[in-house]
């Protein structure tokens, strides 16, 4: 367990490879930053992708609404859930180690003298399939608006 967190930029980074290394420095004890969320790629084809996920967004409840699942649409927002999901959410330990998560847009200015890391296993170069960027995603599915 270090004091110092990790930055990590996610950039160009597959969303799934990047979320994991994130979890497993989470459950480590360590503070884990990432960076230009709006910037990781997922990796398919662009209308297999938006397809699922507005398929995700019609999972509902007609019991109790404070129990429904709740669909995130920010880029944010959307790779912290990921992350979350690669958590024991359910055990203290998991949940500790989500509150040590924090997902920014873009870089903020506290930051960004700071040197982020990459995830060398999660480089999008290492890709032969088509892409998209969460950012692209965001769009497809809620109002967010890339500036």
């Amino acid at each position: 367990m270090s004091s110092e967190p990790i930055l990590i930029d996610a950039t160009d980074q597959i969303l799934g490879r990047l979320a994991s290394y994130a979890a497993k420095n989470a459950l480590n004890g360590n503070m884990v930053i990432v960076l230009n969320a709006e910037k990781a790629v997922i990796s398919g084809r662009r209308s297999n992708i938006v397809e699922e996920a507005k398929h995700r967004l019609e999972t509902r409840t007609l019991a109790n609404q404070t129990t429904a699942p709740v669909h995130q649409r920010r880029p944010d927002l959307y790779l912290r859930r990921v992350i979350r999901g690669m958590l024991p959410w359910e055990k203290a330990k998991g949940r500790a180690a989500f509150h040590r998560v924090l997902v920014f847009i873009g870089t903020p200015e506290e930051y960004s003298k700071k040197k982020a890391e990459r995830v060398p296993q999660a480089d999008a170069s290492r890709l032969s399939s088509p892409y998209m960027t969460l950012g692209d995603l965001a769009q497809e599915i809620g109002d967010w608006k890339n500036e």
